[in-house]
């Protein structure tokens, strides 16, 4: 059987090689449908790759720019990150915290910049032949590198000023300017540093020191916060006076407290001399200025305000739960209710010294004795509390100052973390005002602003952009089809009725095969090699010519087109399965003449002749 195949073969190749010329006209035939449907791909596949490739480089089409300012917290930022299609995130700062000074190296005449983060990834810098600074280094944009006449290697000082107590500050830093971009990232003169500078420029400008950088400045202490306040009096209140405590002063509720409830919120025991009253805010916070209005409503009337915190969880080294009262006493006060003085003498929101604030009264401790102690919150805080012996307190009664109660509530809704001395309690930002976020591709970008829309974050991306590119691709993708259908119809109507005229002409010569006792199955090859061949050669014809008409479309269109871009091109896959798909098209065509051959009865050649 394999042996009369490759003499069926053989003979049908010596038969396209007899009648060359007609082998010649279906070549050139089936390649004048291939070759049209190759450059109209390549045009298509060109055009569409040359606009996404100049947008998916050019990152300004990947970014998505928030249109609004807003805080986000650093959670938010730890959630978007893991986002699908989110190809890089970082924090930005609000635009008037965000400028800074840069000194001319020769001139030293300042020029505004506009102060950027960046990080690891960030394509608008890695796509713009920059690398990503570090600490201590920066990138300047094209306008930014020719206004201030540096190259990449050399140093630039910039100046970050602030105004504070009517007097002008400034403080300095020098940066190593390791890369300049590229002028499509951008016309406007800018620097991009490590988020770490951007946000101690912002805190400066605040007022607040960078001792790193030996900027000077305040501490970002904490502010004490509380659930409520316990109003203590010698007489009840009437309920107009009570409903007049709640009005202007930041309070919404006024609840009478009992005995019990007055011990549980003191941890310790008051007399029934005293009539007690809890005002407080639900699901918010009471700040002294709240204290301070209710103070001048009760002016005259020997009342005592005893700030209270409740929603707190504080542990020792070793993990046992600690219930620790917090009172801040002035000795005539402690006195008048029965209480234990203080140290630490009154309530003081302004006295937050860290010495002041570690101090626990607590029994059966050597003085001085050293407790850590962790605050559960938006981040633990681990500190350590210096005792002083109170004879007069019982053993579970330990009292602190209520400020740092104040300040550990805080803790539970920014982050706070504690340095040794003298800096003590620090308060960590809250949140950022902006974000720089880029999307892995142009396809990502529509997917992002649909999923940051619905967090009700309003973002100014190039949607429209490419979603012209996207309904361009498909309207091309529909006219190439439909063109291909009709080429291809025709081309394969020819092909069926070459070849099968071609078996008719020759049922003779086959008849006298087949009386030689060659195979139905065999003569079946004969039309399916001739096919093969036909459509190899118009193949060939086909990517001949594609490469001629699209060699010249290039060469026209050259001085639009940068350097390695192709107006017309088709990638290797492509070739592949266009040939692919022309031989197996070519097999099918050859079925009907092969069938015929089947149908040939040597018995009719035997008349014939």
């Amino acid at each position: 059987m394999q042996a009369a195949v490759r003499v069926i073969s053989a003979l049908a190749s010596a038969h396209l090689r007899h009648e060359w010329i007609l082998t010649l006209c279906l070549v050139i035939a089936l390649a004048a449908v291939i070759a049209p449907l190759l450059v109209l791909l390549g045009l298509k596949y060109g055009t569409i790759e040359l606009m996404r490739d100049r947008l998916v480089e050019d990152p300004v089409f990947r970014e998505l720019r928030p249109a609004q300012t807003r805080e986000y917290p650093p959670a938010w930022f730890d959630a978007v990150a893991q986002w699908p299609g989110v190809g890089f995130l970082t924090p930005t700062v609000l635009p008037l915290s965000s400028m800074l000074y840069a000194m001319h190296p020769q001139t030293q005449q300042p020029l505004a910049l506009d102060l950027i983060p960046t990080g690891a990834g960030d394509p608008l810098l890695l796509e713009n032949g920059t690398a990503i600074p570090e600490d201590g280094e920066c990138v300047l944009s094209h306008a930014a590198a020719q206004q201030l006449g540096v190259v990449a290697g050399e140093m630039l000082t910039v100046r970050v000023t602030r105004s504070r107590g009517g007097r002008v500050e400034s403080a300095d830093a020098t940066l190593r300017v390791v890369g300049v971009l590229n002028p499509r990232a951008g016309s406007l003169p800018r620097i991009y540093t490590d988020l770490a500078l951007v946000l101690d420029v912002e805190g400066y400008k605040e007022g607040y020191g960078a001792p790193q950088r030996g900027w000077p400045g305040q501490t970002p202490t904490p502010f004490p916060s509380f659930d409520g306040v316990l109003l203590l009096l010698p007489e009840p209140l009437s309920a107009i006076e009570r409903t007049g405590l709640i009005i202007n002063t930041g309070f919404a509720r006024m609840e009478a407290q009992s005995p019990a409830q007055l011990a549980a919120r003191l941890g310790v025991s008051l007399s029934d001399a005293w009539h007690g009253y809890a005002l407080f805010v639900p699901g918010a916070t009471v700040t002294h200025a709240n204290i301070q209005a209710v103070a001048q409503k009760l002016r005259g009337k020997g009342a005592y305000l005893l700030p209270y915190v409740d929603t707190l969880s504080l542990q020792d080294a070793a993990g046992h739960a600690l219930l620790l009262t917090g009172l801040s006493l002035h000795p005539l006060q402690a006195q008048a209710l029965n209480l234990p003085a203080t140290p630490w003498d009154a309530l003081d929101v302004n006295a937050l010294s860290v010495e002041r604030l570690t101090q626990v009264l607590a029994p059966g401790l050597d003085n001085n004795e050293v407790i850590m102690v962790t605050a559960q919150g938006v981040e633990p805080v681990a500190f350590p509390l210096h005792s002083q012996p109170h004879p007069d307190l019982e053993n579970d009664q330990w009292i602190v100052p209520i400020e740092l109660l104040g300040l550990l509530r805080t803790a539970t809704l920014r982050t706070v973390r504690y340095e040794a001395p003298p800096l003590g309690f620090v308060m960590e930002r809250g949140g950022y005002r902006g974000f720089r976020l880029y999307a892995h591709s142009i396809d990502d970008v529509p997917a992002l602003y649909e999923a940051l829309h619905a967090q009700g974050i309003e973002v100014i991306a190039e949607v429209e952009t490419i979603a012209r590119i996207r309904t361009l691709d498909a309207g091309l993708q529909r006219l190439f089809w439909l063109i291909a259908l009709l080429g291809i119809s025709g081309g394969t109507a020819v092909l069926i009725a070459s070849l099968y005229a071609a078996v008719e002409r020759r049922r003779r010569d086959l008849g006298i095969l087949r009386l030689n006792g060659v195979s139905r199955r065999a003569v079946f090859f004969f039309p399916v090699v001739q096919a093969l061949w036909i459509a190899l050669l118009g193949l060939l014809t086909s990517f001949a010519g594609y490469l001629a008409l699209a060699s010249l479309i290039n060469y026209t269109f050259a001085s639009d087109l940068a350097t390695g871009e192709r107006f017309c091109t088709l990638p290797p896959a492509y070739i592949l399965i266009a040939a692919a798909g022309t031989l197996v098209l070519a097999i099918l065509a050859s079925l009907a003449a092969a069938w015929r051959t089947t149908c040939i009865d040597p018995a009719e050649v035997v008349r014939e002749h």
